[in-house]
Formats: structure tokens, C-alpha cells, sequence
């Protein structure tokens, strides 16, 4: 069907509800208080509602149980984690399988939630794999660090510009470190020249003393008398 949205108090005259099922429905949009008529609502079906986005912020307090199977989720971000940390949806519990989670720097977050003290709220966290990139795709996300998901490169994302800006920056640095130091050796060059020529005299006169004692030494004047 066309895509649909959950509208605005969408539940309000049903303060009793328990168990909504919106699964199977081409949701575009997920109202601010859509969910707020029903302040009992505790079991909540969005799979394969083609979602993008984890509508975190705007789950009922109290939810325990929520479906987002087969949906279109590449990752949850930062901020939906935070929201639900929140107190109001610590005894929520997700389904998240068979979404497209795209394995690269901006799944960090959720994957250190993931394996963290959050890992049972997840309940089909050990079925969860990586859709992309192509070097992980299949990989269970419970098999892989943090630090070990690297930011795609030339794709547009923002973990991509981040790091080229990244490089930009410790490349001006350097090249800012290069010409301060070209400076000071072009206004110490006098002193330098002159460092130059003490070292190059001090070990001319070690030379010198080496090679004279190598004389002395081979002197059969200097010889000792042998006893008798």
C-alpha cells in the first residue's frame, strides 16, 4: 500500500490498550504524541514497517516489548540510544533481526551498547549481522570491537567528511611545524655554520692526535729495549 504515518493522540480514547500492532505497514512518519492516549501500552509491532530510523523518543513510557524486525534500520545513532536509557524504558526490550546494519564507524555506538551491560535488552542480539560493507556482510555484530569498524570512505557520509577534515587538519599542522622550523635554521644559519666548522676543527684535531700517536707507536725508537 502507500506509505502511511501514525498521526498525532492516533490512540487517544484507548487508555487501556496493552498490545498495538502496526506491522506490515509502509510507515512514512511516526507523530511526536502518537503513542500518548495510551499510557498502558506495553507491547508495540513495527516490523517490516519499511522504519529508518529507531522513533526512540517517541515510545509510550513503560514500553517493554517492541518489534523492529525487518525494517530499514542501518544503525542507532547516539541519541536514540540515549533516549532509551532513559528511565522511563529501561525494562524495554527490542527485536532488531533482519534489519540492512551497515558495519562501519557509525555503528560504534550501538555496537558498544550492544556489548555492554544493554546486550539482554536486545533479544535477538546473537542473530544480528552486517549487511554491508562488502568485507563484513554476514559477520555477526557480537563478533566484532568497537574500534574495529572503520569509517567509509568517499560515500558522503558524515564519519567519512569527518575524517578527511580530520587529515586536513594534522596535514596543516605539520606543514606549519616544517616552516617554523625552516625559520629558525635560516636565522641561526650563522651559528649553525659556525657549530659546523668547531665540530668539523674538534674532530680534525682528534684525527690529527690518533694518527700521531699511530706514528709513535710505530717508531722502532720507541721500541723498549729487549731484556738480556
Amino acid at each position: 500500500g502507500s506509505n502511511a504515518a501514525v498521526l498525532d493522540m492516533a490512540l487517544q480514547g484507548l487508555p487501556a490498550l496493552r498490545t498495538l500492532d502496526l506491522s506490515h505497514n509502509p510507515l512514512l512518519s511516526v507523530a511526536a504524541g502518537a503513542f500518548a492516549g495510551a499510557p498502558l501500552l506495553r507491547t508495540l509491532q513495527l516490523n517490516q514497517a519499511l522504519l529508518a530510523a529507531l522513533p526512540a523518543a517517541l515510545l509510550p513510557p513503560g514500553l517493554e516489548e517492541l518489534d523492529l524486525r525487518n525494517n530499514s534500520l542501518q544503525r542507532l545513532a547516539a541519541a536514540e540510544l540515549r533516549s532509551l536509557d532513559a528511565p522511563e524504558l529501561r525494562g524495554l526490550r527490542l527485536s532488531l533481526a533482519s534489519n540492512p546494519l551497515s558495519c562501519d564507524c557509525g555503528l560504534r555506538p550501538f555496537l558498544a551498547w550492544l556489548r555492554g551491560a544493554a546486550a539482554n535488552r536486545v533479544l535477538d542480539a546473537r542473530s544480528l549481522r552486517c549487511a554491508g560493507p562488502a568485507a563484513l556482510r554476514g559477520t555477526a555484530l557480537l563478533r566484532l570491537r568497537p574500534e574495529a569498524l572503520a569509517c567509509a570512505r568517499g560515500d558522503g557520509g558524515e564519519p567519512a567528511e569527518l575524517e578527511t577534515a580530520s587529515y586536513v587538519f594534522f596535514g596543516i599542522v605539520l606543514a606549519l611545524i616544517g616552516v617554523v622550523f625552516l625559520m629558525v635554521l635560516y636565522l641561526n644559519r650563522r651559528g649553525i655554520k659556525r657549530w659546523l666548522h668547531n665540530l668539523r676543527e674538534a674532530c680534525r684535531d682528534q684525527m690529527e692526535g690518533y694518527h700521531y700517536r699511530y706514528e709513535q707507536d710505530a717508531d722502532p725508537r720507541c721500541a723498549g729495549t729487549p731484556g738480556l
